[in-house]
């Protein structure tokens, strides 16, 4: 805990709400009920298996992702907020099993500092985290041209069985963040 994850009366409650949000729908799809599920208030990708950080307390994906490899050999882990997902990545960086991609705006001391084009895994997870560090001042066009061709050939060689996004909302045009 610290100056960007204060604690807050119901905060226990607040990480049972969005964290629960995830694992029942990672449930749902592994059961077979349904094949998409959003949580709204879910995508904390920053918080670490012992640190909150970045507004995040827990990290929902990474527990929902656990979860959905009791069924799937291979998740995809898609991040376009303007952040590094580096909490994610984190705790997959080892394994063959989760790919990790990540967009985001890096340089300049931008919050979290991770997430370089170089970092791309470690022992059976070795490339297998990939990062696309982006400029500020990305526009819709330019971003496109590198999403699209990115994702397909990812979807394409890695074959995974399902698909984790995060979205972000600081990754929307007029944001004031990104």
């Amino acid at each position: 805990m610290g100056e960007d994850c204060p604690v807050f009366d119901g905060l226990y409650e607040y990480c049972q709400t969005y964290t629960g949000g995830s694992l029942a729908g990672a449930a749902r799809i592994n059961q077979g009920c349904t094949d998409i599920v959003i949580n709204w208030a879910g995508g904390l990708h920053h918080a670490k298996k012992g640190e909150a950080s970045g507004f995040c307390y827990t990290n929902d994906i990474v527990l929902a992702i656990l979860e959905l490899l009791k069924t799937y050999a291979r998740v995809l882990y898609i991040d376009i907020d303007i952040h590094h997902g580096d909490g994610v990545e984190e705790a997959f960086y080892l394994t063959n099993r989760v790919m990790t991609l990540s967009f985001h705006q890096c340089g300049g001391g931008f919050f979290p500092g991770t997430g370089h084009a170089n970092d791309t895994g470690s022992k059976a997870g070795k490339n297998f985290s990939l990062n696309f560090p982006l400029k500020r001042g990305m526009d819709d066009e330019s971003y496109a041209s590198i999403f699209k061709p990115v994702v397909m050939k990812t979807m394409e060689v890695f074959q995974p069985g399902v698909v984790v996004l995060c979205c972000g909302a600081d990754s929307i045009s007029g944001d004031r963040v990104g």
